[in-house]
């Protein structure tokens, strides 16, 4: 299987927001709208300063994305990349689409001067994701992360 790699375009927005929904349903067991959520895509889309998608072909099919953003971390004076919005269809999981993805950020990260490190959430309880990150050479740490979504 020849996987492709590139960054999003705006066409592919409702690909991604449906993955998103798809990835929220299965990890957290929330619905959220589409409608809003489409529109989430295409305001980062739009606006690079927000972040990045990357996404995986098969085929022209996209069988995988991420989406980065950027958070300033003044103790290392250097920019942390966060990886969100992971999904992979169940009938491509385990055939390293989420590797390649993951391997071409972390190489962006590495030739970028600006960049010092990269950052994911996952559910306390989705043990199979922590064990892909791991088996990546992410690691946890001792921060617990807190939120008010309003």
């Amino acid at each position: 299987m020849a996987i492709t790699l590139r960054a999003a375009r705006r066409e592919d927005a409702d690909t991604i927001a449906g993955f998103n929904v798809a990835m929220a349903l299965e990890t957290e067991d929330k619905a959220l709208d589409t409608d809003i959520t489409t529109r989430g895509v295409n305001a980062l889309l739009s606006d690079p300063s927000k972040g990045c998608y990357w996404v995986a072909e098969v085929d022209g099919r996209i069988v995988g994305q991420l989406m980065i953003t950027y958070e300033w971390s003044d103790w290392r004076n250097g920019v942390v990349w966060w990886i969100q919005s992971v999904y992979i269809p169940p009938d491509f999981r385990r055939q390293g689409v989420f590797r390649q993805l993951y391997e071409h950020v972390r190489k962006q990260v590495e030739d970028d001067p600006d960049a010092c490190g990269i950052r994911l959430y996952v559910e306390k309880d989705n043990r199979r994701a922590q064990a892909t990150y791991e088996a990546l050479g992410m690691s946890g740490n001792k921060y617990l992360v807190m939120e008010e979504i309003l």
